[in-house]
């Protein structure tokens, strides 16, 4: 999995008849540091992220894992909104702006 930020959305009107219902996301990646990286991935959000929220993002087999994106043809979920992480005991990033950046 890989830590990003939603910076935007999709909206395709036509498109594969298993992709009707999934929202796809503009996400920039992030480091561990919460650095943006300048890589930008499109991903199905599987959890109501929205514009703004640090999410985490499984790619490639795992993306297929969660009950909305189940057989469909993706390649880049948005599994989990963050709350906060730490690296080596230092808060890095909190959603509540409680230490590290946001």
């Amino acid at each position: 999995m890989q830590l990003a930020r939603v910076v935007g959305t999709v909206v395709s009107t036509v498109k594969e008849a298993r992709m009707h219902e999934l929202k796809l996301q503009v996400v920039r990646l992030l480091d561990e540091q919460g650095r943006e990286t300048g890589a930008y991935q499109v991903a199905v959000d599987a959890v109501g992220a929205g514009h703004g929220d640090v999410v985490l993002f499984a790619g490639g087999s795992s993306a297929r894992q969660t009950e909305r994106t189940d057989g469909k043809p993706t390649d880049a979920t948005i599994m989990a909104i963050v709350d906060s992480w730490d690296v080596e005991g230092k808060v890095i990033w909190s959603a509540s702006g409680d230490g590290g950046s946001s």
